[in-house]
C-alpha cells in the first residue's frame, strides 16, 4: 500500500474572483468533482507536467477547460481554471 497523502486546496485570488464566476453551473460540478476525485486524491497521476514558461506546473483536463496548479509539499496551488484556448497565458500572468 502507498502512503495516503492530504492535500490542502489553495487559490489564487484571480481563480475565485473571475475565473469560477464566468463558468455555468454544470461546468462548476464538472470541476468540483475532478478536483476532488482525482486532483485531491493524486495530482501526480492525473495532471500532466506543462513545459516551457511553465515548466514545473501542471494542469488537470476538464473537457474543454484546464485547471493549472502546482503542488508545493501538501499543498496544491490552483492558479487558473479557464478553458483551453485562455488558460495559459492567464496563469503566466499569474505566477
Amino acid at each position: 500500500m502507498g502512503i495516503i497523502v492530504s492535500y490542502k486546496l489553495l487559490y489564487h485570488p484571480h481563480v475565485k474572483e473571475k475565473d469560477l464566476h464566468r463558468l455555468n453551473k454544470t461546468m462548476k460540478k464538472r470541476i468540483r468533482a475532478a478536483i476532488e476525485n482525482r486532483l485531491m486524491v493524486d495530482p501526480v497521476k492525473y495532471g500532466e507536467p506543462l513545459k516551457r514558461t511553465l515548466k514545473g506546473y501542471r494542469k488537470l483536463r476538464v473537457g474543454d477547460f484546464r485547471i493549472v496548479y502546482k503542488i508545493e509539499q501538501d499543498n496544491i496551488l490552483i492558479f487558473g481554471i479557464c478553458h483551453r484556448k485562455d488558460i495559459y497565458q492567464k496563469a503566466e500572468s499569474r505566477i
